[in-house]
């Protein structure tokens, strides 16, 4: 059994209990022991837990008669809540994409922190923003990722997606161009994957990019937060090459969407911790 926190999970819950949820098709355990770290450190009578939702539309409807304080929303449901919720702040206005709700006395807004999240790490990334990038995916996360990327300097930018209406449109809204399937000869500098390819489960084993592009690559970026270690990832940090694993992307997220929903701002230690913990 992991150990508990320090400090542990002591405190009971009660009738002012504030809940706080995730909405997604294959929930993990990674948002729930990062929140619930962080309420607990710093002693806030919150609680968070995880959902996978048969019917997304009730799911939503239930965030407001509950009522429910926020809730984290994930693949693949960043695109269809925008229609359910009242208030579509600017960050989700921005990219049409939603990955937090805010239930504030019935009423919900929308916001977007992937978008942000990922922009810092770019910002930070020392990645060549004039080299060609990959992109893979074109839904709500794709939308934050190629976004990020033209807000942080980056240029030759390809959309990688098979839906062909959805990736057309996702290249053409930022000016960049849009394949159907990378070829095997193609050679981004920076490959990014934005789709569920990595993640636990039946997609674990496969790569997003040709294996030949990946080896030809010299830097890559995966939102895929579980495992950390996807096999895009595996391959390129065992080449020595520089990454960003999903779990990054994770937690500046999840430190933003704590803050919107408690109103209260973890330091930059507090996030690491609670970070830390919410991988074991």
């Amino acid at each position: 059994m992991t150990a508990l926190p320090d400090p542990p999970h002591a405190r009971a819950l009660d009738r002012d209990t504030v809940l706080c949820v995730s909405l997604a098709a294959r929930p993990s355990n990674i948002g729930t022991r990062f929140h619930n770290y962080l309420y607990n450190a710093l002693g806030l009578n919150y609680v968070y837990k995880a959902f996978a939702p048969a019917d997304i539309a009730a799911a939503v409807a239930g965030i407001r008669g509950l009522p429910i304080r926020g809730a984290a929303v994930s693949m693949p449901y960043k695109e269809t809540v925008i229609d359910l919720v009242d208030v579509l702040e600017p960050s989700a206005a921005a990219i049409d994409s939603v990955n937090t709700i805010v239930n504030d006395d019935g009423v919900l807004h929308a916001y977007n922190t992937d978008y942000q999240a990922v922009a810092d790490l770019l910002a930070g990334s020392g990645f060549d923003r004039a080299g060609p990038v990959a992109v893979a995916g074109s839904g709500g996360m794709a939308k934050a990722v190629v976004a990020a990327l033209r807000d942080t300097g980056f240029t030759d930018v390809t959309v990688v997606a098979r839906n062909l209406p959805a990736g057309r449109a996702l290249a053409d809204r930022y000016g960049f161009a849009h394949v159907a399937e990378l070829p095997g000869g193609a050679r981004p500098h920076l490959l990014v994957n934005a789709t569920p390819i990595g993640m636990a489960g039946a997609d674990a084993d496969r790569l997003p990019f040709p294996e030949a592009v990946v080896a030809a690559a010299s830097a890559g970026f995966d939102v895929v937060a579980q495992p950390a270690q996807t096999p895009l990832i595996s391959l390129l940090e065992a080449a020595g090459k520089p990454v960003i694993s999903g779990d990054a992307v994770i937690a500046g997220q999840a430190a933003a969407q704590f803050a919107l929903y408690t109103g209260v701002t973890p330091s930059p230690e507090l996030v690491r911790r609670a970070a830390e913990y919410s991988r074991r």
